[in-house]
Protein backbone atom coordinates (compact mmCIF):
# COMPACT_ATOMS: atom_id res chain seq x y z
CA UNK A 1 0.00 0.00 0.00
CA UNK A 2 0.98 3.64 -0.40
CA UNK A 3 2.73 5.21 2.57
CA UNK A 4 3.35 8.93 3.00
CA UNK A 5 5.36 10.72 5.64
CA UNK A 6 5.73 14.48 6.07
CA UNK A 7 8.49 16.33 7.85
CA UNK A 8 9.90 19.82 8.14
CA UNK A 9 7.28 21.74 10.06
CA UNK A 10 8.05 23.94 13.01
CA UNK A 11 7.62 27.26 14.75
CA UNK A 12 8.90 30.25 12.78
CA UNK A 13 8.54 34.00 12.63
CA UNK A 14 6.53 35.81 10.00
CA UNK A 15 8.65 36.32 6.92
CA UNK A 16 10.70 33.18 7.52
CA UNK A 17 10.86 30.11 5.30
CA UNK A 18 10.44 26.37 5.72
CA UNK A 19 10.81 23.36 3.48
CA UNK A 20 8.38 20.52 3.95
CA UNK A 21 9.19 17.04 2.68
CA UNK A 22 6.93 14.12 1.89
CA UNK A 23 8.32 10.67 1.19
CA UNK A 24 6.34 8.18 -0.86
CA UNK A 25 6.61 4.43 -0.75
CA UNK A 26 4.70 1.27 -1.54
CA UNK A 27 3.81 1.86 -5.19
CA UNK A 28 5.25 3.26 -8.37
CA UNK A 29 5.86 6.94 -7.73
CA UNK A 30 5.13 8.10 -11.26
CA UNK A 31 1.61 6.64 -11.17
CA UNK A 32 0.47 9.02 -8.44
CA UNK A 33 -0.31 12.68 -8.11
CA UNK A 34 1.09 14.06 -4.86
CA UNK A 35 -0.41 17.21 -3.40
CA UNK A 36 -0.17 19.36 -0.32
CA UNK A 37 -3.15 20.31 1.82
CA UNK A 38 -3.45 22.27 5.01
CA UNK A 39 -6.03 22.62 7.72
CA UNK A 40 -6.20 25.30 10.37
CA UNK A 41 -8.34 24.96 13.50
CA UNK A 42 -11.98 25.60 12.72
CA UNK A 43 -11.40 25.74 8.98
CA UNK A 44 -11.94 23.41 6.08
CA UNK A 45 -9.09 21.47 4.59
CA UNK A 46 -7.53 23.45 1.75
CA UNK A 47 -5.60 22.30 -1.28
CA UNK A 48 -2.35 24.24 -1.29
CA UNK A 49 -0.39 22.77 -4.17
CA UNK A 50 -0.69 19.90 -6.62
CA UNK A 51 2.79 18.87 -7.68
CA UNK A 52 3.19 18.14 -11.37
CA UNK A 53 6.18 16.90 -13.31
CA UNK A 54 7.35 20.43 -14.04
CA UNK A 55 6.91 23.88 -12.58
CA UNK A 56 4.41 24.80 -15.27
CA UNK A 57 2.17 21.85 -14.41
CA UNK A 58 2.00 22.60 -10.68
CA UNK A 59 -1.14 24.18 -9.27
CA UNK A 60 -1.09 26.61 -6.36
CA UNK A 61 -3.93 28.12 -4.43
CA UNK A 62 -4.30 31.87 -4.74
CA UNK A 63 -3.39 32.37 -1.11
CA UNK A 64 0.09 30.88 -1.55
CA UNK A 65 0.86 31.56 -5.20
CA UNK A 66 4.16 33.35 -5.55
CA UNK A 67 5.30 32.36 -2.05
CA UNK A 68 5.22 28.56 -2.02
CA UNK A 69 7.01 26.28 -4.46
CA UNK A 70 6.41 22.58 -4.94
CA UNK A 71 8.82 20.14 -6.53
CA UNK A 72 9.56 16.45 -7.03
CA UNK A 73 12.71 14.45 -6.62
CA UNK A 74 11.89 11.31 -8.55
CA UNK A 75 15.13 9.61 -7.58
CA UNK A 76 14.15 9.87 -3.92
CA UNK A 77 10.38 9.36 -4.30
CA UNK A 78 9.94 12.64 -2.48
CA UNK A 79 7.94 15.80 -2.97
CA UNK A 80 8.75 19.11 -1.37
CA UNK A 81 6.97 22.31 -0.54
CA UNK A 82 9.08 25.40 -0.02
CA UNK A 83 7.22 27.95 2.08
CA UNK A 84 8.60 31.46 1.73
CA UNK A 85 7.47 34.76 3.20
CA UNK A 86 5.35 32.99 5.76
CA UNK A 87 2.39 34.77 7.27
CA UNK A 88 0.52 34.08 10.48
CA UNK A 89 -2.45 32.94 8.43
CA UNK A 90 -0.30 30.12 7.02
CA UNK A 91 -0.42 28.45 10.42
CA UNK A 92 -1.95 25.01 9.95
CA UNK A 93 -1.28 21.32 9.89
CA UNK A 94 0.15 20.51 6.47
CA UNK A 95 -0.56 17.15 4.90
CA UNK A 96 0.68 15.46 1.79
CA UNK A 97 -1.74 13.25 -0.06
CA UNK A 98 -1.60 10.93 -3.03
CA UNK A 99 -4.07 9.82 -5.63
CA UNK A 100 -3.71 7.39 -8.46
CA UNK A 101 -3.53 9.24 -11.75
CA UNK A 102 -6.77 7.60 -12.88
CA UNK A 103 -8.60 8.52 -9.68
CA UNK A 104 -10.42 11.69 -8.69
CA UNK A 105 -9.90 11.18 -4.95
CA UNK A 106 -6.91 11.48 -2.66
CA UNK A 107 -7.02 8.14 -0.88
CA UNK A 108 -3.64 8.20 0.84
CA UNK A 109 -2.55 10.70 3.46
CA UNK A 110 0.41 11.39 5.63
CA UNK A 111 0.20 12.10 9.34
CA UNK A 112 0.64 15.85 8.95
CA UNK A 113 3.26 18.30 10.12
CA UNK A 114 2.51 21.43 12.12
CA UNK A 115 3.54 24.82 10.79
CA UNK A 116 3.15 27.67 13.25
CA UNK A 117 3.96 31.23 12.22
CA UNK A 118 4.23 33.86 14.91
CA UNK A 119 4.16 37.60 14.44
Amino acid sequence: QVQLAESGGGLVQAGDSLRLSCTFSGRTFSNYVISWFRQAPGKERELVAAIGWSATSTYYSDSVKGRFTGSRDNAKNTVYLRLNSLKTEDTAVYYCAAKFRGSSEYNYWGQGTQVTVSS
